[in-house]
């Protein structure tokens, strides 16, 4: 059976979202809409581009340098069976997963859905809670606000658990051979305008 996911884009190899070096599948769609989300253009959920999840799969496991995959947004529980199908199918090659939501762990687990069960099962680090203007924080990794919390679901990167605040906020910059500028990760919004001016 064909598995389709609706991307808004790939990334093949990341240092900024996770552990390590990693895959990166940003998901389109999402129902929260957080105020202040860094990502508005990932909402819509007909926007971005559909992909073959087998497609993606062999992607990832033809890049010998990542250790795993990471699943962002978006909302990636909005599309929680074709990502659960893609992380079973990378951990069977010993790839780890980390999904990122703007649900709370809870809210996944009383729910009672199969889907979100499914996606919960194939993550190694799940990073959850909507990100909150209010709380605006950029002192621990892959997150920006104090309210966001870290599940290690599995054992492997439970070490990771007390090294939190030794693990420093980094972004990624890429050029584009049409001239088109790609930034992934987090940063303070004034170091990133001053990052903008001064490529610019």
């Amino acid at each position: 059976m064909n598995v389709n996911l609706r991307i808004f884009h790939f990334i093949p190899e990341t240092q900024v979202e996770g552990p390590g070096r990693r895959a990166c599948i940003q998901v389109q769609g999402c129902p929260i809409h957080c105020k202040g989300c860094a990502v508005p253009q990932t909402w819509a959920p007909h926007g971005g581009k559909l992909i073959d999840a087998d497609w993606l799969i062999e992607q990832i496991l033809d890049i010998p340098t990542i250790e795993g995959v990471t699943f962002l947004g978006g909302e990636p529980f909005a599309q929680a069976d074709a990502l659960a199908h893609i992380g079973k199918h990378l951990q069977r090659h010993g790839k780890s997963v980390v999904t990122f939501s703007g649900y709370r762990l809870e809210t996944l687990q009383n729910a009672q859905r199969d889907d979100y069960h499914a996606l919960l099962t194939v993550t190694d680090l799940l990073i959850d809670g909507p990100f909150d203007q209010q709380q605006v924080d950029y002192t621990r990794p892959w997150v920006g606000s104090r309210n966001q919390r870290f599940h290690f679901l599995t054992e492997r990167y439970a070490h990771l658990r007390n090294q939190l605040d030794t693990i420093p906020n980094r972004i990624e910059v890429r050029l584009s051979p049409d001239g088109s500028i790609r930034i992934n990760g987090l940063a303070a919004p004034e170091d990133m305008t001053a990052l903008i001016q001064h490529i610019l």
